[in-house]
C-alpha cells in the first residue's frame, strides 16, 4: 500500500510540473518581452535659458519612434497668442529649412519698430535619409522677443516618416493631469533679465553694506585698542613716578 501511495504522489507531482511549467515559462517570457520593450519619447523643445521679455536659443529634439521608417520632415507651428517677431533657424546638415510668415491681426512693437507680420511655421525637410531608427535629431532656433506676461510657450509639431505616417504632437498638457498620448512641445520661460539684474544689484548692495559695517567694526576695535594702550602707558608712567618719589622720601 505504501509503495502504491508513493507512486501515486510522484505521478501527481510530475503531472503538475508538466501542466504548469509551460504556463509559468510563458508568463516569464512575456515579462521579459514587456521589460525589453522600447521606451517611447516625444518631440520636445528645450533651452538653457529663456527669459521673459528676452531672446533665447531653443532646440526641438526629434526622436525616431519607428523600427522600420525614418523621419523626413518636421513642421513646427509657432504660437499665435504670443507672436515671435524674430525667428532664425540654425543650419542643420542634411536638412532644408523654410520659414512661413503670417500677417498679424494686431501689430506688435519690438525695439521701437512696428511689426505687422511674424513667422508662423518652420519646416525642416530631409535631403537624405533623415532621422533613422534608433536615432534623434535636434533643430536649433533663435527666437524672440519672448512674452513678459506668460510662463510658457506651446508649440505644435508634425513629424512625418518616409512611410507617409504623420504623428501629430499637438495635444495640450493640463496641469495636474495625466500626460496625453501626443503632447505638444512646451517651452518653460524663466525670470526676466531685469529681475535677475536687480537681484544681483541688491546682492552687491548688501555686500557693500556688510563691508562698511565690517570696516566700521574694525575701526572701532582699533580705536579701543589704541585708547587702552595709551591708558596703560599713562598708568605705567604714574607708577614709575610714584616709585621714584617714594624712594627719595626713604633716602631723606
Amino acid at each position: 500500500m505504501s509503495g502504491t501511495s508513493g507512486t501515486s504522489k510522484s505521478s501527481g507531482i510530475a503531472g503538475f510540473v508538466k501542466t504548469r511549467l509551460p504556463l509559468v515559462g510563458g508568463i516569464a517570457a512575456g515579462s521579459v518581452l514587456l521589460l525589453a520593450g522600447p521606451a517611447f519619447a516625444h518631440v520636445s523643445v528645450q533651452s538653457d535659458d529663456a527669459p521673459k521679455g528676452g531672446f533665447a536659443t531653443v532646440n526641438f529634439k526629434v526622436p525616431n519612434e519607428q523600427d522600420h521608417a525614418s523621419t523626413v520632415k518636421l513642421e513646427v507651428t509657432l504660437p499665435t497668442d504670443h507672436p515671435l517677431a524674430s525667428v532664425m533657424p540654425q543650419p542643420v546638415p542634411g536638412w532644408k529649412v523654410s520659414v512661413t510668415k503670417t500677417k498679424l491681426a494686431k501689430p506688435i512693437e519690438m525695439e521701437g519698430e512696428k511689426i505687422t507680420e511674424a513667422p508662423s511655421k518652420i519646416t525642416w525637410t530631409a535631403d537624405g535619409k533623415g532621422v533613422e531608427p534608433g536615432q534623434f535629431q535636434q533643430f536649433p532656433l533663435s527666437i524672440g522677443q519672448l512674452p513678459k506676461d506668460a510662463d510658457q510657450l506651446v508649440f505644435k509639431a508634425l513629424q512625418t516618416y518616409d512611410n507617409k505616417q504623420v504623428v501629430r504632437w499637438i495635444e495640450p498638457t493640463k496641469e495636474g493631469g495625466p500626460e496625453p498620448e501626443n503632447p505638444a512641445p512646451v517651452l518653460k520661460l524663466t525670470a526676466a533679465e531685469d529681475d535677475a539684474h536687480g537681484a544681483a544689484a541688491d546682492a552687491k548692495s548688501e555686500d557693500k553694506a556688510g563691508d562698511v559695517k565690517t570696516a566700521a567694526a574694525a575701526d572701532t576695535s582699533d580705536n579701543t585698542a589704541r585708547l587702552l594702550g595709551a591708558a596703560g602707558i599713562v598708568v605705567g608712567v604714574i607708577g614709575v613716578g610714584f616709585g621714584v618719589f617714594a624712594g627719595r622720601r626713604r633716602n631723606a
